[in-house]
């Protein structure tokens, strides 16, 4: 049964194509009272009817018409009511100051080449990076969030290069940090108007991933450890990783960047309702 009273949060929104033609979004929403998923449908004659800007992640919103299909386990959703609307993202104050604590990492590494090379890099796509997701949907999923991302792997991995003894180098650790996720800047877009995500299939026609890019990028300037740790960052061969931590002989510094990944995506600031 669908509850028309219910407070839901929105959680993904895609449109794709059905197969007589015409557009049909889909769309995953989180009831409030009880945690529940409800996945909906909408034709395209209701898209053209209602603001895009409804459809933002955590937005909270009410379905005032709608039918549910007990056979295909989802709601056909005609009409929707915004009940409050979530911030796109990071404010620009908020992103320049991330970028500034980032460049200040940058500027701390004693190896030059590196340093130059993350500093052209950073410059290169600055706006690009201020403005990216983390993710679409598992964490830092609004504008500004790879920023806050990246940033907390940064203070993450300043905490656990302490505990290390001097057995890492400080300086490949923190530019593994920077660029594990730099390609993700190519691998999404989005809408600046209604913070909505997307992926971008072009990039998709030529890398397999973002941790692909990082990877190749590394490699080319003669990072090696770097792009080490940047293939291991996703732990397994089944989450994206291209390189396994589960294969034997691997280099005890090449678990670093997972680790401190999964820290921020696990208990960082992981949606923008978490930010101040």
């Amino acid at each position: 049964m669908l509850d028309l009273n219910a407070v839901y949060e929105v959680i993904t929104f895609a449109i794709g194509d059905t197969k007589a033609g015409s557009k049909m979004g889909k769309l995953q929403v989180r009831n409030l009272d009880d945690n529940s998923l409800l996945n909906c449908i909408l034709w395209e004659e209701t898209l053209n009817r209602l603001d895009s800007k409804l459809f933002r992640t955590n937005n909270y919103i009410k379905i005032t018409n709608g039918t549910y299909n007990e056979k295909y386990n989802n709601c056909l959703v005609s009409d929707i009511e915004l009940v409050k609307e979530a911030k796109l993202g990071l404010s620009e104050e908020q992103r320049d100051t991330l970028f500034s604590e980032i460049l200040d990492y940058v500027n701390n590494i004693s190896n030059k080449n590196l340093s130059e090379f993350l500093s052209s890099l950073l410059f290169e796509y600055e706006n690009r990076f201020k403005n990216a997701p983390a993710a679409k949907l598992m964490h830092h999923n609004y504008i500004g969030g790879l920023l806050q991302h990246t940033y907390e792997c940064l203070e993450f991995a300043k905490i656990v290069l302490t505990k290390c003894n001097n057995k890492l180098n400080d300086d490949k650790v923190y530019a593994a940090c920077i660029l594990h996720d730099f390609g993700k800047i190519f691998e999404y877009s989005v809408d600046l108007e209604t913070g909505l995500i997307e992926y971008n299939e072009d990039f998709r026609k030529d890398w397999r991933s973002h941790s692909q890019w990082g990877f190749s990028v590394c490699m080319s300037k003669g990072f090696k450890d770097i792009a080490k740790m940047i293939a291991a960052h996703h732990g397994r061969a089944e989450w994206g990783a291209l390189i396994d931590l589960n294969e034997k002989d691997t280099e005890p510094f090449m678990y670093i960047i997972h680790h401190v990944d999964d820290l921020s995506a696990k208990f960082g600031k992981i949606s923008i309702s978490d930010i101040d």
